[in-house]
């Protein structure tokens, strides 16, 4: 039944020509009705390739040879002169140069009608009697070189070899026979022209590994990174460049790659196809057109000699000297002689019309703002937009704006090194906000290239297969298909039994390391104080943690190492990490309270320290008997300005001397006082009939002789436990109510802690006059309300717009934003779209509104992004996000390094209520582009911390 329901899907496919809806080959491990045996009985069909053919393809065919191998331990014949004397074959051919697919069009044994003339397409057949003494042959036949080489690599993926199978140690899916189900399937061609990635920021992980590996950044390297490429189906490469030249390193490294059709181009600093590393040993003086222009010229067309006829994108223009800004007296003339010149050796040198060789001028950071002031080059050259270096686009085109014949390109960050501080450590990029920015993108007209800087590559592994798939069809993963997307790359490295669990293992840890990046944690991150936060924030990630290692231990063994690499470590080591830091938060509060457990936590801090050096050591030299050394060599502790320190720092711990007897101290949730130190009253948050909150007094010993504690509180309705006790160190009480007994009314009940010769009162708030039932939307708790933004009543659209939830998305639940985002700005106001909350507020008076965005930036360069937000009837506020914002964001404003280190924007507005009771909160949609996270309106009782109140309880009355 599943077969011929793919079956059906299939043709229904082609019959409606979505080629962009493609469907897999139908892989099984029996032979049934309509099968192609492609290896059975201990045979595998022989692989007939051209000899002629791209010598690319034949290099990918021995690859497809060798996965097959791997998959069933039966190794095909490899073909490239003589027909084999077989019943069943594989063909493998480009259009362009196999004899052997050109006799099957001229014989009409398959028809290349929807791929012939296209850019990077393939089909996958079973043909039948396709040529003398051959029964059936699975016909793989590409519109060029790279549809030919996607094609092979499709199958490989669908038989079960990943595209990780070597970058993260991922198992193949073994099968001692595979069957390909009869029909036809067609690849489309990409939305993105080019599609590929950066290998940036490689000191010290990426490269102490290559070294040791293959003695350096040589085309043994090289070969590794342009297969995963492919078998990604990506097909650009930036190369290493910190220290390393591509070209001139291993000359065959430009070699291989033509060979293998990986499209080669140079970093945004690094133009006419010259590495930075080059200029010195090649004899360059001083970088700069002004002063050196013609050793500049000369350098750069010994660069395009060199490139000769392989496939390029030449970068143009220019930046300072090591990837710096140019000189403050840097003029837009000067930079457009630059591309003019460049553009004359261009030409002179290839012979060719200059329009037809692909170029970039990447417009990073300042680069950006030489654009914005009028700086133009030709049509044809690609303009490279970028994003912020951390993940947030920076600019995109107007949909008013003519096309360019050169397109767009964007420049996206997996990785950076700069302010506020560099991130290279760990994936900290969930694929939500990635998808988000790109969707905008792509929605946008950037087509042309989609290049990402992963850094070390690995361990971007997850991120790195999202940008390229999405790449290749954005309309494949729509928002309410970023959780299929994710379980189905999880099925595709551990197979389908636990892959629901691992995506949300990846999900998770994506999104915890997503709300504030490792490296710019600190023990000050999460309050110790409000909300538990810190607390929560270290559960949750333990939690994932377990679920983690539980899931590890159900796997079989040769799943393991992959399962560290791609799920467990970076759980594991960020559990680790936020522990750490938590725990000297904890140990410099108890030092300054005089707590016994003061050097405990010194200690425990310490011990968390040195079990993530463990981590690294294991990744180095006991997972994969050593094959990663050296790739989690990024320190990623002790950060104290923008750039990594060169070895990790414990953070600074306390440690105290006790006096001998016994003292009770006291401190109380929701207070960062402790008692009876502090002349305030103590008194825990208050307690209502909505949330049913737990509250907790901690009760702790500044001295070494343990003591006794009582607790004495009445009515018995207000629970405290443990009522007694003895405290060596320190205990917590948990205060709760029953509230089947507790009176309809507003009372403050004191409870008497008594210990160590003193007696201390916790004051207990309980608020417990309201009529629930009267009651609904979300309550106040302790004076605010707090929303998720997927958690809306009621959305209300017009015209084309309509409103779009992204499962989680941002820091703590969802985001919201209106669709599609290329959709005209609105006037605000009666029907025109908008969401609606439903609260109940039990104060009149003054409110404020935090409205928390995702930090998106004005790429459009318009006015700024702007929304309303409003109560009932009253009158509409408008907010503009961008209203405040100054200097360009290469400078790192305040405004900017606060927003990327929070990963959110906060704007407050100041509201009247009227009159208590229900109300409706009113977020309007003004302009397209911004995603709303969160809402909290507070009525005084908002708290400081970093993730805010958790949600408030909501009263849904059911229809």
């Amino acid at each position: 039944m599943k077969r011929l329901f793919l079956i059906a899907t299939l043709v229904l496919a082609q019959a409606m020509g979505l080629m962009a809806t493609y469907v897999p080959p139908v892989v099984l491990s029996e032979a049934g009705e309509e099968t192609f045996p492609l290896v059975e009985a201990n045979k595998a069909a022989p692989i007939i390739v051209d000899a002629d053919d791209h010598a690319g393809v034949i290099r990918v065919a021995k690859l497809l040879q060798d996965d097959i191998r791997k998959v069933t331990d039966v190794q095909p014949e490899l073909c490239l002169f003589d027909l084999p004397q077989d019943e069943y074959v594989v063909i493998v051919g480009s259009l362009d140069k196999s004899a052997i697919v050109r006799q099957l069009i001229d014989d009409q044994k398959i028809k290349v009608d929807d791929i012939e003339s296209r850019w990077e397409t393939y089909l996958i057949e079973v043909v039948k009697s396709p040529l003398p003494g051959i029964k059936e042959a699975l016909v793989i036949a590409g519109s060029d070189k790279r549809g030919t080489i996607y094609g092979m690599f499709d199958l490989s993926k669908q038989i079960g070899v990943s595209p990780w199978y070597w970058w993260a140690d991922v198992p193949v899916k073994i099968k001692p026979e595979v069957f390909i189900q009869s029909g036809r399937y067609v690849q489309g061609e990409p939305a993105v022209k080019y599609r590929g990635i950066f290998l940036n920021d490689e000191a010290p992980a990426l490269g102490g590994w290559s070294e040791e590996t293959f003695g350096g950044f040589n085309h043994q390297f090289y070969e590794k990174v342009f297969e995963l490429i492919l078998r990604l189906k990506g097909n650009f490469l930036w190369p290493a460049m910190w220290w390393a030249s591509f070209n001139s390193d291993d000359p065959l490294n430009p070699e291989l790659a033509d060979e293998y059709g990986i499209v080669m181009s140079t970093s945004h600093h690094e133009p006419m196809m010259r590495a930075h590393a080059e200029w010195k040993p090649w004899g360059g003086k001083d970088w700069n057109y002004e002063t050196d222009a013609e050793q500049l010229q000369q350098f750069w067309r010994e660069g395009i000699e060199r490139m000769g006829a392989r496939e390029s994108v030449v970068t143009l223009a220019m930046r300072g000297d090591g990837d710096m800004a140019m000189s403050e007296g840097t003029n837009i003339a000067l930079l457009e002689k630059i591309v003019h010149d460049q553009r004359e050796i261009l030409s002179d040198v290839t012979k060719k019309d200059i329009t037809t060789i692909p170029q970039v001028w990447a417009l990073y950071k300042e680069v950006q703002d030489y654009y914005d002031k009028g700086m133009r080059v030709p049509d044809d050259v690609t303009l490279l937009l970028c994003d912020d270096n951390w993940g947030n686009v920076r600019r995109l085109p107007r949909l008013t704006d003519p096309p360019r014949s050169g397109g767009y390109g964007m420049y996206y960050h997996f990785d950076f090194v700069g302010g506020p501080r560099s991130y290279k450590w760990l994936n900290t990029c969930p694929i939500q906000r990635v998808w988000e920015q790109l969707n905008l993108t792509y929605q946008y007209g950037v087509d042309r290239i989609w290049l990402v800087n992963v850094g070390d590559l690995k361990p971007m592994e997850f991120p790195i297969s999202f940008f390229l798939d999405y790449a290749w069809n954005p309309a494949r993963w729509p928002a309410d298909r970023i959780d299929e997307y994710t379980q189905q790359w999880a099925e595709e490295q551990f197979g389908s039994t636990h892959a629901k669990e691992i995506a949300n293992l990846l999900t998770g840890y994506t999104k915890f390391n997503g709300r504030r990046k490792p490296e710019m944690l600190e023990p000050a991150t999460y309050s110790l104080d409000y909300y538990q936060e810190a607390e929560t924030v270290v559960s949750d990630y333990n939690v994932l943690l377990l679920e983690a290692e539980a899931v590890a231990k159900q796997l079989p063994e040769t799943s393991q190492d992959a399962f560290y690499q791609l799920v467990l470590h970076p759980i594991k080591v960020c559990a680790n990490l936020n522990d750490l830091y938590v725990t000297v938060a904890k140990n410099r509060r108890a030092a300054s309270q005089g707590r016994a457990i003061t050097n405990q936590l010194a200690e425990r801090a310490k011990t968390l320290f040195d079990a993530d050096a463990s981590e690294t050591d294991y990744y180095h030299t006991r997972l994969a008997s050593g094959k990663w050394n050296h790739m989690m060599a990024q320190t990623h502790i002790g950060y104290t300005y923008w750039n990594q320190p060169e070895t990790n720092v414990m953070p600074e711990v306390k440690t105290i001397e006790l006096p001998v007897e016994a003292d009770m101290g006291i401190s109380v949730q929701g207070s960062s006082d402790w008692w009876p130190d502090s002349q305030e009253k103590a008194e825990l948050p208050v307690f209502d009939p909505f949330a049913k909150q737990a509250r907790y007094i901690d009760v702790f010993n500044r001295g070494q002789a343990p003591f006794e504690y009582t607790v004495k509180v009445n009515p018995d309705w207000l629970k405290v436990a443990p009522a007694q006790g003895t405290i060596h160190q320190e205990q917590r009480l948990q205060v709760s109510i029953d509230w089947q007994k507790a009176p309809k009314k507003h009372i403050q009940i004191p409870i008497q802690i008594t210990g160590a010769g003193r007696t201390l009162e916790v004051m207990a708030v309980v608020e417990n006059q309201f009529k629930t039932e009267e009651v609904k939307g979300f309550v106040a708790s302790n004076q605010v309300i707090a929303m998720e933004a997927g958690n809306f009543d009621r959305s209300v659209s017009s015209g084309p717009v309509a409103w779009q939830v992204i499962p989680d998305f941002g820091r703590t639940h969802s985001g919201v934003m209106p669709v599609p985002v290329t959709a005209k700005s609105q006037k605000a106001g009666g029907n025109s779209p908008h969401l609606e909350y439903d609260v109940h507020l039990f104060d009149a008076g003054a409110v404020d509104v935090h409205i928390y965005v995702a930090p998106t930036q004005n790429f459009n360069d318009t006015q700024g992004l702007r929304y309303g937000i409003s109560f009932d009837d009253a009158p509409m506020q408008i907010v503009n996000i961008h209203a405040n914002d100054s200097l360009p964001d290469w400078r790192y404003p305040q405004w900017w390094n606060e927003s990327v280190s929070n990963n959110i924007r906060e704007y407050i507005t100041k509201h009247e209520i009227q009159k208590s009771g229900p109300h409706i909160l009113k977020y309007w949609m003004i302009d397209p582009g911004i995603v709303l996270e969160r809402i909290v309106i507070d009525f005084g009782g908002l708290e400081p911390s970093y993730l805010g109140p958790p949600e408030s309880p909501r009263i849904i009355i059911k229809k």
